[in-house]
């Protein structure tokens, strides 16, 4: 992968990351908030309303994880090559997945496995 390329790559996971981690904040902030309850509101709407936030907010932290380890990857020289066989993954997966670590055979393979195990 060429220089241009990496930084387009980085250019989507930074901008990524900026975004997932300010609606992190304002996940944290509405869950905050989520204790002081207005007398006419349903408990169980909002029991389920800060269970779909705590959700959304593990939803985000694994994302942000991700982006900063492909970051790492962009960074240390190991961006775009699978974790499994040590193979180039195609641009056009990167595009569609830029936190991928494996190449759509790898990931298919793995997928298979799993489906078979349970």
């Amino acid at each position: 992968m060429d220089r241009e390329q990496l930084a387009h790559f980085k250019k989507i996971l930074a901008e990524q990351l900026a975004h997932l981690e300010e609606q992190a904040f304002i996940t944290a902030i509405e869950l905050a908030q989520g204790g002081v309850e207005i007398e006419y509101v349903d408990r169980a709407a909002t029991h389920r309303d800060q269970d779909m936030k705590l959700r959304i907010k593990s939803r985000e932290s694994r994302l942000i994880k991700k982006i900063r380890l492909a970051l790492d990857r962009i960074e240390n020289g190991t961006y775009g090559i699978c974790e499994a066989c040590e193979e180039p993954i195609s641009l056009r997966r990167l595009e569609a997945r830029p936190v991928t670590t494996k190449c759509i055979d790898c990931k298919e393979r793995e997928e298979l496995l799993e489906a078979q195990s349970h």
